[in-house]
């Protein structure tokens, strides 16, 4: 894989993910994928990333934009920065009270990259700050 394809493979990533099309971003996951989150444990694999995606499609709408990514020569590794705009929909277990708060939080996500596909996921964003948006 190239550069120029791990940059759109990440684009047609992204471009599922605002259209909410969680299908669409798992069809583009390595077999042995690895999904890395800003608070809690990593998951391993296809299911336990489409359960943490039907979790937060419950919990959060989300639209990602300001999208920049990019990519070493060789394809294998990749990184984005975007903000996430988003309301919050339902309670999420141990966090504030969901009423329906909108938010705007700038991110980040480093990606591993193999035969075309998704390996690692690794997103960062500033928790504190996303509390003090919704609180």
């Amino acid at each position: 894989m190239s550069r120029l394809e791990a940059i759109e493979t990440l684009k047609t990533y992204y471009d599922a993910f605002n259209a909410g099309d969680t299908d669409g971003m798992e069809a583009l996951l390595a077999d042995d994928f690895e999904h890395h989150v800003n608070e809690g444990n990593i998951r391993r694999g296809a299911k336990a990333f489409r359960e943490f995606n039907a979790h937060m499609t419950r919990c959060y709408r989300e639209t990602l934009t300001d999208i920049c990514v990019m990519a070493n020569d060789a394809g294998t590794r990749a990184a984005a920065e975007f903000v996430v705009n988003g309301t919050y929909l339902k309670t999420d277990e141990g966090l504030p009270e969901a009423r329906g708060q909108s938010y705007r939080l700038p991110a980040g996500t480093f990606f591993d990259l193999k035969d075309g596909k998704i390996a690692r996921v690794t997103t960062y964003y500033n928790l504190s700050d996303w509390i003090k948006q919704v609180s």
